[in-house]
């Protein structure tokens, strides 16, 4: 299934398609009773963060997925859906411990598993992320909230790639998606953790 495009026209009415994820958890009597517009500043042609350089992808993508870091006011790379991490006294091996808590907007918590997939899909997409990929011996899931990065040799690009800003977007995503070879554009509606999530019921694509 192809995506709806976003235009200038449609986003007015489309924008409210993305709404705060923490109202899904959220009682009924406690939900906002006021709907904030956004106009994006172009057409969204590729709603897929991995697959493409497009700054409105990079956009959209902020509103709907999350990173495992990410870069505060200071320029400083802070962690963001990783709770804890540590690395081996060599720096040949880091352990990433994710937040407790962390939901896909269908309500499906999030796994390492996951992690491990997203970033092995958006890796070859990158350069930083392929010289991530070079340096690395293995990466694999320990439980469900603790994932490990072995290296063949020290990386101390490491947080900067996981947390980079432009793109392709180091997001994360649910396996039906990560599982998806990234030299194939996802096509299905966007399922993610970050602060908004997209409402395919209240898209109106078309609408002037």
């Amino acid at each position: 299934m192809a995506f709806p495009s976003i235009t200038r026209r449609t986003a007015l009415a489309g924008a409210s398609a993305l709404v705060g994820a923490a109202s899904i958890w959220r009682p009924r009597e406690a939900l906002a009773t006021k709907q904030l517009t956004v106009v994006l500043e172009s057409e969204v042609i590729i709603f897929d963060p991995h697959f493409t350089t497009a700054a409105i992808t990079r956009t959209f993508g902020y509103h709907i997925w999350d990173t495992l870091f990410s870069m505060d006011g200071k320029g400083q790379i802070r962690p963001q859906m990783v709770e804890a991490y540590e690395t081996s006294p060599d720096k040949l091996t880091w352990t990433f411990t994710l937040r407790d808590g962390l939901k896909w907007h269908d309500g499906a918590p999030v796994t390492a598993a996951e992690c491990v997939a997203s970033i092995n899909r958006w890796s070859p997409r990158d350069a930083l992320g392929r010289m991530l990929r070079a340096a690395t011996a293995s990466m694999a899931a320990a439980n469900d909230k603790t994932f490990s990065i072995v290296l063949k040799e020290p990386f101390p690009l490491m947080l900067q790639a996981l947390g980079k800003a432009n793109a392709p977007l180091p997001v994360m995503m649910p396996m039906r998606f990560a599982s998806t070879p990234g030299d194939q554009r996802l096509m299905a509606m966007p399922v993610g953790s970050g602060p908004f999530r997209f409402r395919a019921d209240l898209w109106k694509s078309g609408n002037s």
